[in-house]
């Protein structure tokens, strides 16, 4: 199988290098090249073409922005945006996902081992889903991670038991629980701009790095009609809100009579990702059973497809979004391959299928 081509484009030396080894020890991924700024790398793109590039966001001669830009004006290429954990970095970044970019990664801590690792397993797998990426519709290392190797794929029995029949009575409330990865972050502002003030409460996990979920999440309150945050321990799910999980934890439907609330918390990676889909899909499975509705988004890879099969199975109403209109078909697609949709929809139908469900339920 041809292996995927990765431009770098760092002014930083270390990271130049650590990104090169890490991608590097993935089989399926080679190392094109690397360049110090967008001038280089522009160069270098007229002598051969990746089939992804990773990208800094501050570099001389050029910021990363500009030259996503350009880039996307004169020859879409898939670009991943390689940024440090900042809260400025963060809300550089949701422009860059403004301008094309697919998706976000951290840039790699060489000095501690246990970040390296597993940001070493979500690096390249970002990289793979860039690479299957369509943009115009919009074996990892074996590291050793406390005992743990992130390329190990965990099930969310690492974070809770399988659901062990249906769940609870029906209330009045409804919850719709939301998963995406690769492509989510605009296909999630269709969904949820769509939403009108009384919509049901909603909880959602797209795969991104801490930091950037808190700015992503204000980003989507500035333009929706419902309230949309970034998820905290003990929030309650209400009407007309969205909660987002919080990168780098995960997050789990609890219900508490007939009220719902979140549970954020650590642990492990499930599916190679925290937060993971299938944590929030097999909570809801747990404790709204027929009283929720699953949604399964573009994105790369198969976390959420179990997931999504266990709420079905416990009554919930189940939806995948078609290939046509996944930026990255991964997710929807397994979830599909499972039996676990009840319905395959366009993009821009899925908050009616959410609204329609409610009102059902």
């Amino acid at each position: 199988m041809k292996k995927i081509r990765v431009l770098i484009v760092d002014d930083s030396a270390s990271v130049r290098q650590t990104l090169a080894a890490v991608l590097g020890n993935d089989p399926d991924i080679e190392v094109m090249g690397v360049a110090s700024d967008p001038i280089a790398a522009a160069r270098r793109i007229q002598d051969e073409v990746p089939d992804v590039i990773t990208l800094d966001v501050e570099m001389p001669r050029m910021d990363g922005i500009t030259f996503l830009r350009k880039l996307m004006a004169q020859k879409p290429i898939p670009v991943v945006m390689c940024s440090s954990l900042t809260e400025q970095g963060s809300e550089t970044l949701m422009q860059a996902l403004d301008a094309g970019a697919v998706d976000v990664i951290l840039k790699p801590k060489i000095s501690a081992a246990d970040h390296l690792a597993e940001s070493g397993a979500r690096i390249c797998e970002v990289v793979k889903g860039a690479a299957q990426a369509r943009i115009g519709a919009r074996k990892p290392r074996a590291f050793d991670l406390r005992g743990q190797d992130p390329a190990k794929k965990l099930t969310a029995d690492a974070m809770l038991p399988p659901p062990t029949g249906r769940a609870m009575a029906k209330t009045t409330e409804m919850v719709a629980c939301i998963g995406a990865s690769t492509g989510g972050t605009e296909s999630l502002r269709v969904v949820l701009q769509a939403m009108p003030a009384n919509a049901p409460g909603i909880v959602i996990v797209q795969h991104m790095p801490e930091k950037f979920t808190a700015a992503f999440a204000k980003r989507l309150n500035s333009i929706c009609e419902i309230e949309v945050k970034e998820a905290a321990d003990g929030d309650p799910v209400l009407r007309g809100h969205a909660l987002i999980a919080p990168g780098d934890h995960h997050m789990m439907l609890v219900r508490q009579g007939a009220r719902y609330y979140v549970s954020v918390k650590p642990g492990p990676l499930v599916s190679r990702h925290r937060p993971s889909v299938d944590v929030l899909f097999r909570s809801a499975a747990h404790s709204a059973g027929s009283n929720a509705i699953g949604v399964i988004m573009t994105g790369m890879g198969d976390d959420g497809a179990r997931g999504l099969e266990e709420m079905k199975n416990a009554g919930a109403f189940t939806v995948a979004q078609d290939e046509a209109t996944s930026i990255v078909f991964g997710m929807p697609k397994e979830a599909i391959a499972r039996g676990a949709a009840m319905k395959v929809v366009p993009l821009d139908t899925i908050a009616g299928e959410i609204l329609r469900a409610s009102k059902r339920g």
